[in-house]
């Protein structure tokens, strides 16, 4: 078995090279502030940056895995890596926010003068332009690809910035009170307590949301697209549209849905109207896109809705039936159960 790799997939490993490559610069390049200067705070900042370079691997190992296409071992691809990258790299970004906040206590407890803090600061912001810089790219490149590991891999560089920015304003605050006469070393430490608990809980939501990934969460928003997508181009055979599921696998949404149409028509007939839906959902969503299309005849209850002409008519049309997540989702044929065949 096998099947095709997006562009969006393939787009999204190499910018996930360029993210490792950075990090390994940036780590660098704080090692080399906090030999220059000592501080605890710049020492705790590259500390999270080994973070960056070992979770940045680690995303760019699933991306990998998610370029390949689906095989006689994983029929539906192996786009769940993503999820498993995007909880380690969440567990990694909560491990740095709690070693911050260590280090920012133990600075608060026992402060330490700060020689070449000029030198420091701007090697920081530098890093921290950087970080942020790439990590909204990875951010909106993710999501435009629908890639959790990206989108994660951004946040986590995101969060290094974040800190890196913290540092800086406790650096800067503390240089404005040292000149004043005030030795209130501890100040850099108070700032990055408090950018450490800001790291710990980007963290953890990043693990949240991968986590929900796994257990095959559903996404409203696409969820809520794609009934419009139907909605909008619905015609008159679609009667009924019920039992939608949708799972999404990195850049890979597979769709199951039941489609009621006409008793009468002929499975050649049938087979267009599933190839038109089949067609409308790839031509929005991509060709990595998968549908599964049970098609379901009418009964005597689906007339009401139906403006099919037919001379098997029970009753007149009325009105077409609502389609909304709601209503689509469930096992219910026009909202009543399938297993009630007498109705």
């Amino acid at each position: 078995m096998s099947g095709a790799v997006s562009s969006a997939a393939i787009e999204n490993y190499k910018f996930q090279r360029y993210i490792v490559a950075l990090s390994g610069i940036i780590l660098t390049v704080k090692f080399s502030a906090w030999l220059l200067t000592g501080s605890v705070a710049i020492f705790t900042d590259a500390l999270e940056s080994i973070v960056n370079v070992a979770a940045g691997a680690i995303g760019l190992y699933a991306l990998f895995l998610s370029t390949k296409p689906r095989d006689f071992d994983h029929p539906y691809g192996h786009g769940r890596a993503e999820f498993i990258s995007a909880t380690v790299e969440g567990s990694m970004i909560s491990i740095a926010g709690v070693m911050i906040i260590f280090e920012a206590v133990r600075n608060i407890l026992d402060p330490n003068e700060i020689p070449n803090l000029e030198i420091g600061m701007l090697l920081i912001l530098a890093t921290a332009v950087a970080n942020y810089t790439v990590g909204a790219m990875a951010i909106r490149k993710g999501k435009k690809n629908r890639s959790q590991a990206l989108v994660a891999s951004g946040k986590h560089i995101q969060s290094d910035a974040y800190s890196s920015f913290g540092i800086i304003l406790g650096l800067v605050i503390l240089v404005v009170v040292t000149s004043m006469g005030y030795a209130y070393y501890w100040i850099d430490g108070a700032i990055a307590l408090i950018f450490g608990a800001i790291i710990l809980t980007t963290g953890v939501f990043v693990v949240k949301r991968s986590m929900e990934g796994i257990m095959d969460k559903v996404d409203i928003q696409l969820l809520t697209d794609i009934v419009t997508t139907l909605t909008e181009n619905r015609r008159d055979k679609w009667i009924d549209i019920h039992n939608l599921k949708m799972v999404k696998y990195g850049s890979t949404i597979h769709i199951d849905m039941h489609l009621t149409m006409p008793w009468y028509i002929t499975v050649r007939e049938q087979r267009e109207e599933v190839c038109m839906i089949i067609s409308l959902i790839r031509d929005k969503y991509g060709e990595t896109t998968e549908l599964s299309v049970t098609c379901d005849p009418c009964r005597d209850f689906s007339c009401r809705s139906c403006k099919c002409e037919c001379n098997e008519r029970k009753e007149e049309f009325k009105e077409l039936l609502e389609w909304n997540i709601k209503n689509l989702s469930e096992n219910a044929q026009h909202g009543k159960v399938c297993g009630n065949v007498n109705e």
